[in-house]
């Protein structure tokens, strides 16, 4: 399923970064009394009684000539055509002002569905202007207090009201996986590989969002659907160059899949931002798996030179294979799939109850857990209680006294047994008797 997104827009200081922090119930974007500080869009995901969806929070957008400030609106503009529901926030205590103006010009070219949250009604100020809202021409209005939680649960309904409710029951067992990373790291150019290699394209079908294409296609007898999230709707160089735009659509395709294939580029090497988008993956529990591209245009580096770069960049996934390719000449192309249905394999494994004890007890007579203060971790008994991620469910005396290098072992121990190459695993622990 994929979520709906909501974002978050106004003038600097109307109060964008508090609300956005309440909605998504965690302190995330940087509140500061200072115009322009949330210069950069802000994604979380959030969820109200049984939806959930994407939020996204934007900097000021304010009529001036700061060198940033027409970033900011473009950001805004961006944010905006991402959406599905636009929460134009206002200062109740300031009235409407220039800059408000200007967002309300932006809003009415995007014909998206508009709530008004007239903000900061606590003060006095705030019933002088409140009906100067209503000259904005918007059907919706909803009175809040970011700092005081006035209005939140009206706003909340307001803004879910349309939202499709969570459903688990759909199930598609084709194996999906997403092709992300940054603009211009040859995305669009390695799909089409893969799929002039002697594939049979069954269907080329827009996706369930505006921003990626999902094609079906089959690879010795199995259907697969591969989600392409390269390129930008609205063509202009501004929007094609700032690559953290890219983000939402990766995290979109994220959602339908259960492989990631993260991109990246072999002639620039690896920066944060790939960095970012695999840790985004890791956290929903996708599958990964690592693609160095254009591997024809580097010279004097083996590939197990690279390998052991990337390896010290990405840490946080040691279990991802890698794959070096070129898009453009098909040059070890076909190395592609196999660790792609590896991982998919690995994600939906599911283990023998018995085999898993045996191990997991043979793991720990072989290397006891340090005791604190006279007590020792002692494990009862474990079982996998989940797939796609797989997860493992250990039964202790006190799961207070795991200690995260501990559980590092554990999952070390499962991995050397099992193939799990390519997935995420999660393994929690529980008190016996919880």
């Amino acid at each position: 399923m994929v979520l709906p997104t909501v974002a978050l827009v106004g003038h600097p200081n109307v109060g964008k970064s508090t609300l956005f922090n309440k909605i998504a119930g965690k302190k995330i974007s940087i509140i500061e009394d200072s115009p322009g500080v949330t210069r950069d869009r802000i994604y979380s995901e959030a969820s109200y009684l049984d939806h959930s969806f994407y939020l996204i929070d934007t900097g000021g957008i304010e009529v001036s000539k700061e060198l940033f400030s027409n970033e900011i609106k473009v950001q805004a503009e961006i944010a905006i055509e991402e959406s599905d529901v636009v929460v134009f926030v206002v200062d109740g205590k300031e009235g409407i002002t220039s800059s408000d103006l200007t967002i309300r010009d932006m809003l009415r070219k995007s014909k998206k569905r508009v709530i008004v949250a007239i903000n900061k009604v606590d003060h006095k100020a705030y019933q002088e202007h409140l009906y100067d809202f209503y000259e904005l021409g918007f059907d919706e209005y909803v009175p809040i207090s970011s700092e005081h939680n006035t209005g939140f649960v009206e706003l909340m309904d307001a803004i879910v009201r349309d939202f499709p409710k969570i459903e688990n029951n759909v199930v598609d067992e084709r194996y999906k996986f997403s092709i992300i990373g940054r603009p211009n790291v040859g995305k669009s150019s390695l799909l089409n590989a893969l799929l002039n290699e002697d594939r049979s394209i069954v269907s080329d079908v827009a996706g369930t969002t505006r921003d990626s294409i999902d094609t079906v296609f089959t690879y010795h007898g199995q259907e697969f659907v591969a989600i392409d999230t390269a390129g930008m709707r609205k063509k202009g160089k501004v929007y094609e160059a700032i690559e953290k735009y890219s983000l939402l659509r990766s995290l979109r395709a994220m959602d339908r899949s259960d492989v990631c294939v993260l991109v990246v580029n072999a002639e620039e090497g690896i920066i944060e931002h790939d960095k970012h988008i695999a840790g985004y993956a890791i956290e929903k529990g996708k599958g990964l798996v690592i693609v160095v591209n254009k591997w024809d245009t580097v010279k004097d580096v083996s590939i197990n030179e690279y390998t052991k770069k990337i390896r010290a960049e990405f840490q946080f996934a040691p279990y991802a294979p890698i794959v070096f390719l070129s898009a453009l000449t098909k040059k070890r192309i076909h190395t592609l799939m196999p660790e792609i249905i590896r991982s998919i394999e690995n994600c939906r494994k599911e283990v023998k109850t018995n085999t898993l004890n045996d191990i997991i007890m043979d793991a720990y007579r072989l290397n006891l857990p340090p005791s604190y203060k006279g007590n020792r971790l002692k494990i009862y008994y474990t079982t996998q209680t989940g797939t796609a991620p797989p997860k493992f469910t250990f039964f202790v005396n006190n799961k207070g006294l795991v200690h995260f290098s501990y559980k590092r072992y554990l999952e070390n121990k499962i991995r050397e047994n099992f193939d799990f190459e390519g997935t995420p695993m999660v393994l929690q622990f529980k008190n016996r008797g919880e």
